[in-house]
């Protein structure tokens, strides 16, 4: 059985790309960076016969050098290793990093690469809260809101009102794949530790589904506050960004 990967467009690997996620059924992080314009993809073939799909992209936009999608039908999955050294082989990536809650890539991983490390943690919602605050009320956010300034997130759409002031912001992107969005909050800096994070983002998420997304989430492997809001809030850890060096080929 002979691999070969080459560099195509994205919409040669697009049918492939449909069963991936079909397969998946979980957020992908990295989703919006085909569409951005932001990726190499190379198709792979088996004996002449397409078989499956790898993509690189770059840690911001330019240079491409992180293996972050692999897929094989999977009838041919006994060849994954030979078809992804054939992938490493042509695009010569320094980098691969996935989802641990992808079989096929993670595998890969572990045998394709060293010094792996997790830095983000991945959230699934799980259950349906009933948290309240006394006195605090979330609603869309208006043009003539007066917001704290904000730190590490957006101009959040939904605001956490207490009294006449906004002390938490938040609301949900779309740049993960369909059906999931990611969903996001800050407390202001004043107000944190009172349950305003986990509130805002429940409400958030009964926002999300209504608009036909399913809430999901990430945050830093060593911010506990914000894991902390997000299991309050009904969410389960569903997996961790893996990320480790190629392997010098043998």
């Amino acid at each position: 059985m002979v691999a070969k990967a080459v560099k195509a467009k994205l919409e040669d690997i697009q049918p492939l790309r449909a069963l991936f996620l079909q397969e998946s059924n979980f957020q992908v992080r990295y989703n919006a960076c085909h569409e951005r314009g932001w990726t190499d993809s190379y198709l792979l073939t088996l004996d002449g016969a397409e078989a499956g799909y790898g993509s690189i992209k770059g840690q911001e936009i330019a240079g491409r050098d992180t293996v972050f999608e692999f897929f094989l039908v999977p009838a041919l999955r006994r060849h994954s290793r030979p078809a992804f050294a054939e992938l490493l082989a042509v695009a010569s990536p320094t980098y691969i990093e996935c989802q641990s809650n992808d079989p096929l890539l993670s595998t890969m991983l572990f045998e394709f690469a060293r010094d792996i490390n997790a830095d983000t943690v991945l959230f699934a919602d799980q259950t349906a809260t009933a948290l309240s605050v006394p006195g605090a009320v979330v609603r869309p956010r208006r043009k003539d809101d007066r917001c704290f300034e904000h730190r590490d997130e957006l101009l959040g759409d939904y605001v956490l009102v207490v009294g006449e002031e906004i002390v938490a912001i938040g609301g949900f992107l779309t740049h993960y794949n369909p059906p999931f969005a990611d969903l996001y909050m800050e407390v202001r800096q004043d107000c944190r530790g009172r349950g305003y994070a986990s509130f805002i983002l429940q409400e958030v998420k009964k926002v999300c589904y209504l608009a036909g997304r399913v809430p999901a989430a990430r945050c830093s492997i060593r911010n506990q506050a914000s894991r902390g809001a997000l299991l309050r809030a009904g969410m389960k850890v569903c997996g961790f960004m893996l990320r480790g060096h190629v392997k010098p080929a043998n």
